[in-house]
């Protein structure tokens, strides 16, 4: 399984495929507003108990790569 497979499912049977921790319905979205209002992982974690704290460090990891990544600039650049 992949680094992303281990951490984030996408499937249009849960959640209506927004993209969710695997081996839950919680939306990966959820640690990202979570974090945006200052609620540290612990608190997400003891919120969303069945979302593992290897699964949230593997999904701030991917987005840190995705961010970090020379493609990005071509990303931005193709959707403005």
């Amino acid at each position: 399984m992949s680094t992303i497979g281990r951490h984030i499912t996408v499937d249009p049977e849960i959640q209506n495929g927004q993209p969710v921790f695997s081996g839950t319905r919680v939306p990966v979205q959820t640690l990202f507003w979570h974090l945006e209002k200052g609620i540290t992982i612990e608190e997400f974690l003891e919120d969303f108990p069945s979302v593992t704290k290897e699964q949230a460090i593997g999904v701030l990891e991917i987005a840190n790569k995705i961010v970090n990544s020379a493609q990005l600039g071509q990303i931005y650049e193709t959707v403005n």
